[in-house]
């Protein structure tokens, strides 16, 4: 027999490869969870974890347990789920930041989908701006988005420094004209950048603008210019360019905010879920920088 509160550390340990980490997320001690996954190991007869003091991963055991574990974890879920009267259900329209496509989002539904099967999840993705004006329509229950500091629309989930990005800094810099890969207008990271440039006097030139992330990605990776985003959110293949080369650039908030006609049950699950992966960052390693 399985034990699940084992197989909940051992799921938690693969995804967050810390831990220390899991064992915050999990509410337990560290030694809780380490005991977890050597009972785990020996009621199984192999091997699952690999851990040196600058890294944990999975063994190609644990890698093959892995989606059987999250299964099983899935199941005991929807089962508590579907005998809980006060359990989310119905339709849930989410609007997610164009940021946040990529990373840990798609654990997030995935784990969030799992846990409520009763839920009717309607996904609609745009820059923040354009997800606020949806909200104010009637149209999303809760946004993930991006405010300025300061702003006081929304619940802060984290803040995260902006900063420059380029595939070859040095040939960047060696422009005599800036060239800037942006989202169209309402970015607030596209304001934010150009604000920062008409401060410092930086001449600049659009050579690329395009709706979705993958897309600027794909420009910088080309050389095309800079791009700026989130500095854990940064694409890899990008290199981060340090003040003073470029300007410094504001941070900035990513945020929860929830309509007054949405349903509590479900904004507070889907909430918790956003605070267990994003509380403590996006856990994206980031950009090597280029300094001065």
């Amino acid at each position: 027999m399985l034990d699940l509160a084992q197989l909940r550390s051992f799921v938690m340990v693969a995804q967050t490869k810390s831990f220390t980490l899991s064992a915050e997320r999990l509410n337990l001690g560290q030694s809780t969870v380490s005991q977890h996954l050597q009972r785990l190991e020996r009621s199984l007869g192999r091997r699952l974890i690999d851990r040196d003091t600058h890294a944990v991963r999975l063994t190609s055991d644990g890698e093959a347990l892995l989606p059987n574990a999250r299964q099983l974890l899935a199941l005991e879920r929807q089962t508590v789920a579907r005998f809980d009267a006060d359990a989310p259900r119905g339709p849930f329209r989410l609007g997610i930041s164009e940021d946040l496509v990529s990373g840990q989002l798609p654990g997030l539904l995935e784990d969030f989908i799992a846990d409520h099967p009763s839920v009717d999840l309607q996904l609609s993705v745009a820059l923040s701006k354009t997800l606020a004006d949806m909200q104010d329509r009637g149209e999303l229950d809760l946004v993930m988005a991006k405010r300025r500091i300061g702003e006081q629309r929304g619940d802060a989930i984290l803040r995260e420094p902006l900063v420059w990005l380029a595939s070859d800094p040095e040939a960047i810099l060696a422009k005599p004209v800036l060239p800037l890969i942006v989202f169209p207008p309402p970015s607030l990271t596209r304001a934010l950048l150009m604000e920062a440039l008409e401060h410092a006097g930086t001449p600049w030139r659009i050579v690329c603008s395009c709706q979705s992330l993958s897309g600027l990605t794909a420009a910088a990776r080309a050389g095309m210019g800079v791009l700026v985003q989130p500095r854990s959110l940064a694409p890899a293949g990008l290199r981060e360019i340090t003040p003073p080369l470029l300007p410094a650039l504001e941070d900035v908030e990513f945020v929860l905010v929830t309509a007054s006609s949405a349903d509590h049950a479900t904004v507070s699950a889907f909430s918790r879920k956003v605070r267990e992966r994003f509380g403590k960052g996006f856990a994206v390693t980031a950009a090597p920088d280029i300094t001065s």
